[in-house]
């Protein structure tokens, strides 16, 4: 089993590179070669099944060199993030979407069909987002990230409905919790709360605690991702792309959660300064239905409880969760 990770030296690249690596399987086939690929690779493990390629997604060349020896499956990560995107769209464009058209093109010469596992988002939908939501949701991207993803949604449809891609796409929520770093992000508050809280340090949220989002930690996303690679291509039924099930939170609702892990005292560190544009691009998200990607076996993490406990705690064993409520009182609503 030969796999190729770009992006593979980002937040959830090196967390699936660490569990592909853990557990050495994929759809039922050794992993004999896993392919990393990312302008830096840093402080990966000596590990002779990995083979680090430094440079862009976006450089044909060196794609072909990488796929030369054939590839079974791809996890496709690689993006310059919303706010990056919008601010310097020759850069997001050359990356989000021609470096992912030149991928899919080279992969449909292979002459065994690859999976392709695409890492898509729900800046797909445009913030103007109707009171209740499901799969069935009109995309409407209003942003050059959104629309480029979906660019590369039809793309990857088009391949695997003739039968040269093996595509599968999942459109992903928040994924908390991200270093803290600049990263382009403008929803980096997201995970910016947790690690304070959790640090027990002074933070300023940018969004009111009334302000609902859409959730998934990392070693869920990552559990995601693993599982859209291993379903039999059969039990697809003709779908492609997915909108992953997720929590649907406010703020004031992860607070909640978090103060009943580090204690109520550091409530009091949270202060709140809200960005009427930003919350109204990130703070009034309704909730999502999604029973075709529940039913296909992609999950959420549960609760909030366990959302804060996976994102802050993402290299520890995972087990995917299948309950709503949370003990701690926390409800996480998701109406499927």
């Amino acid at each position: 089993m030969r796999i190729l990770v770009t992006g593979a030296n980002g937040f959830i690249g090196r967390i699936l590179v660490q569990r592909l690596l853990a557990t050495g399987v994929l759809r039922g086939t050794p992993i004999s070669t896993l392919i990393l690929l990312d302008k830096e690779l840093s402080d990966f493990p000596e590990d002779n099944r990995l083979r680090r390629n430094l440079g862009s997604a976006s450089d044909a060349a060196l794609l072909r060199r990488i796929l030369a020896d054939g590839i079974d499956v791809v996890f496709h990560l690689v993006s310059i993030p919303g706010g990056a995107a919008e601010a310097h769209y020759a850069q997001g464009y050359e990356v989000n979407l021609l470096a992912s058209l030149e991928l899919l093109e080279q992969l449909r010469q292979q002459p065994a069909r690859p999976v392709l596992i695409y890492a898509s988002s729900v800046a797909v939908y445009g913030p103007s987002l109707a009171g209740r939501m499901d799969e069935s949701a009109r995309a409407c991207p209003e942003l050059s990230y959104g629309s480029h993803k979906l660019m590369v949604e039809v793309a990857l449809n088009d391949l695997a409905r003739r039968g040269e891609v093996d595509g599968r796409a999942l459109r992903l929520p928040g994924i908390v919790a991200r270093p803290r770093a600049p990263n382009g992000l403008r929803s980096a508050f997201m995970s910016d709360l947790l690690h304070a809280f959790a640090a027990g340090e002074p933070y300023c949220c940018p969004v009111s605690p009334q302000a609902t989002a859409w959730w998934m930690s990392v070693r869920c996303c990552v559990d995601n991702l693993l599982h859209a690679a291993e379903v039999d291509e059969a039990a697809l039924g003709g779908q492609r792309v997915w909108q992953l099930p997720l929590l649907h939170l406010s703020i004031a609702q992860i607070i909640d959660a978090l103060a009943a892990v580090y204690g109520d005292q550091r409530r009091g560190l949270i202060t709140f300064a809200s960005d009427e544009g930003l919350e109204a691009l990130f703070g009034r998200f309704p909730a999502m239905s999604t029973p075709k990607a529940r039913a296909l076996g992609l999950r959420h993490d549960g609760s909030a409880a366990a959302l804060v406990r996976n994102a802050l705690n993402p290299f520890s064993r995972t087990r995917r969760a299948h309950r709503v409520d949370d003990p701690a009182g926390v409800v996480a609503h998701e109406i499927d």
